[in-house]
């Protein structure tokens, strides 16, 4: 009876050994050895010049120059785009269509007869950048509720618009460069009167023109005095 009973044990065994589930069958496998790595090192990333980092723009208009500063290194979608109208003499002639004096002077879109002006397509919106709508500040404008549908047109702040960094529809409104010399003159626009024309409104009532955009040379720039005035 006890080697009957030992057999069955024992059979029993073999049983649950047929269908035990393997230790590899259920947890990840990991190579016997972790093969060997090459260590590379990597090569430190070359700090950009002021020469790539900022853009220097001259902007003559009817109250006077205003000299930017665009800023490649933090908005250089922003900048190429705003370097790439000028190249094309595209702002030349336009106007601010838009002064509200405690908030910002629009520009870029339209002519002398607020005709609206053919663009590229919109660009991608780099709200995220870092960079706020502080007073002095240039930044992309765009239509509400589209992220990216910022083409030619852009506004300077004329006081602190914080709240325009904080997405309300999506998205902030991405700001790309700074006033560094002419401040007096976007003071001088934002005081115009204004009025409404057709659709639109906060219209000059004189139109206060962009006759001439242009990207100065970096001697140029310095030259000036635009380059020690960066912060």
């Amino acid at each position: 009876m006890k080697t009957f009973a030992v057999g069955v044990v024992a059979l029993m065994a073999l049983v649950f050994a047929a269908f035990a589930v393997k230790p590899e069958q259920v947890e990840v496998a990991q190579p016997e050895t972790e093969p060997e790595t090459k260590q590379v090192e990597s090569e430190p990333k070359a700090e950009k010049s002021d020469e790539e980092r900022f853009v220097y723009i001259q902007m003559k208009t009817s109250k006077g120059d205003i000299f930017i500063e665009l800023n490649n290194e933090l908005a250089p979608i922003s900048t190429a785009n705003f370097v790439r109208y000028t190249e094309e003499e595209y702002y030349n002639g336009t106007i601010f269509h838009r002064v509200i004096p405690n908030f910002m002077i629009q520009g870029g879109g339209f002519d002398k007869d607020m005709k609206k002006k053919e663009t590229h397509e919109g660009i991608e919106n780099e709200w995220k950048n870092g960079l706020s709508n502080k007073r002095g500040t240039l930044a992309m404008a765009r239509l509400g509720g589209q992220a990216n549908s910022g083409t030619s047109q852009f506004f300077i702040n004329v006081a602190d618009n914080g709240f325009l960094d904080t997405p309300r529809d999506g998205s902030g409104y991405a700001v790309f460069g700074k006033v560094v010399k002419g401040m007096d003159v976007v003071d001088a626009i934002r005081v115009v009167p204004t009025t409404t024309k057709g659709p639109y409104g906060d219209v000059p009532v004189e139109p206060v023109v962009i006759e001439k955009v242009t990207v100065l040379e970096q001697a140029k720039a310095e030259e000036l005095g635009l380059v020690e005035a960066d912060g």
